[in-house]
């Protein structure tokens, strides 16, 4: 089956192949099905940020939560807290008996489960509806006014910030790519008809959503894995910009090189401060390593913002979700308040894995982040150099997935050769097999800064045993496991 994006009062449309013809001669079936049928939901890789958020979103909804991950987590575990049951072994006998009920159970899976897997198989096999998780979240996103970020690096923190300015500014709810300081979670839900949703471009995932305003951060060589070519990856992100709904609005970063031919949407462009639709001036450093400035926008000035969180590239995020807000305020016919903008924006605490600090004092500073794309890298080390200046860094990265180090390992080492002393680890692998020679060496060789290969486990005494003033570890795999001990050495050095 594949899931029609619709909902026809409270009921899902699905679409197979049999059993009728449609206009152009497919065969085309659509089966109404009352969403109260399902009161199973199955999640194979429950424990990604984005599957998490669904089956947060089905367990408030009341439904019976269960699912499969690869390894424990802190996300699995606040789940089985939550009261979903998961199991960490791919084995059908492991899917409780309750969700074995073909009538009653949806399963939900992420492309990050390959196709052999056994149990995505048999529960093909033995008929049961098996859908993707853009799918539901296109299903989910039916009927409310959706705020999508896009991008292949920015999109997290942006996204969050879109939810959190939102929900105090109006009312709304939003699916996030991380765990928001300020919510707890990265599932948030409100009564208003906003919906703020992270749209991935992995897998071509974000073209099953069809936004009102949606904002494009950047547009960069990555997952080439699926795309093949850069050029493919502009053409999904055009797709996507041609998906926004008639009468709907597109922000867009300067320079972002992707075509635009949608001539029913608004287009805009936003800048860190580049003079366009929307950028920031007047920017200053304050004494806590924040910033203050002025925030341009259409129809005015909203004077003397601060954001919560530190870092250059924060203010870009920051002007592009208010940019958003503006879109959505516009399509109200109301203005923005830009006092409660300035409120809120300052009490934005950030996301975890974002800039995130475990020691910050005189003598040691120790910050994790989840960069993990060469333009990632390099924004959150240029941030680092106008917020410590004069210091000497330290980044620690691991790289995530054989197939992207292989594709931009030289992007890698000139980004990271904005530090003083690079830590690299071995390559995380995720979903993928390892290929032959792509190793972090291959990073590492090509770096004009002294360099130094740690394995994860014994990381943090290597990095103690440095000469050490301001540390970062980098990526988007499992490193995050290494914060603690690393906080630990790190700021009994301090």
């Amino acid at each position: 089956y594949e899931i029609l994006r619709c909902l026809v009062g409270s009921e899902m449309c699905i679409r197979d192949s049999g059993g009728g013809r449609a206009e152009g001669g497919a065969v085309r079936r659509t089966i109404k099905l009352n969403r109260m049928e399902f009161q199973n939901i199955y999640f194979l890789g429950i424990g990604g940020i984005g599957m998490s958020a669904l089956a947060r979103y089905f367990l408030h909804e009341g439904k019976r939560v269960a699912g499969y991950d690869r390894t424990p987590s802190p996300l699995t575990a606040a789940l089985e807290a939550e009261g979903a049951a998961i199991h960490y072994t791919d084995d059908v006998t492991c899917i409780p008996a309750g969700f074995r009920d073909r009538e009653r159970t949806l399963a939900v899976y992420t492309p990050a489960v390959h196709d052999d897997h056994s149990e995505l198989t048999w529960l093909r096999e033995q008929g049961f509806r098996v859908i993707k998780r853009s799918q539901m979240l296109g299903i989910l996103a039916e009927g409310k006014y959706v705020m999508a970020v896009a991008g292949t690096h920015g999109k997290t923190t942006t996204t969050t910030l879109v939810a959190w300015l939102n929900s105090r500014m109006a009312d709304g709810s939003a699916f996030l790519g991380g765990i928001s300081r300020n919510f707890g979670s990265n599932l948030v839900l409100g009564g208003g008809r906003r919906l703020a949703v992270e749209a991935d471009e992995f897998d071509r995932s974000f073209l099953r959503l069809h936004p009102d305003v949606a904002v494009v951060t950047s547009a960069d060589a990555d997952h080439l894995d699926i795309y093949g070519t850069h050029a493919a990856v502009r053409e999904a992100f055009a797709q996507f910009v041609r998906q926004i709904r008639p009468g709907g609005d597109l922000v867009i970063r300067q320079g972002v090189d992707i075509a635009l031919d949608n001539p029913a949407i608004g287009v805009w462009r936003y800048a860190y401060d580049e003079p366009c639709d929307f950028y920031a001036r007047n920017i200053r450093l304050t004494a806590n390593g924040h910033y203050r400035f002025d925030l341009v926008v259409p129809d005015g000035v909203i004077a003397d913002c601060t954001l919560g969180v530190p870092g250059w590239v924060n203010i870009e995020n920051a002007v592009a979700a208010v940019a958003t807000l503006w879109c959505a305020a516009r399509r109200e016919a109301r203005p923005l308040d830009g006092e409660r903008l300035r409120e809120a924006m300052a009490s934005f605490e950030g996301v975890k894995r974002r800039f995130e600090f475990y020691v910050n004092t005189p003598r040691q500073v120790y910050m994790d982040d989840y960069a993990h794309h060469p333009r990632e890298l390099a924004a959150a080390l240029s941030s680092l150099r106008g917020m410590f200046p004069g210091r000497r860094i330290t980044a620690i990265f691991q790289p995530h997935l054989y197939t992207r180090t292989r594709d931009l390992y030289r992007e890698f080492a000139s980004s990271l050769s904005l530090a003083d002393e690079v830590v690299l680890v071995p390559i995380y692998p995720a979903r993928e097999e390892p290929i032959e020679g792509v190793t972090s060496e291959l990073i590492g060789g090509l770096l004009t800064v002294p360099w130094r290969l740690a394995d994860r486990e014994e990381l943090a005494g290597v990095v103690a045993a440095m000469e050490t003033d301001v540390v970062v570890s980098f990526g988007a795999g499992n490193i995050d496991a290494c914060c603690e001990a690393l906080a630990e050495k790190l700021g009994a050095k301090s």
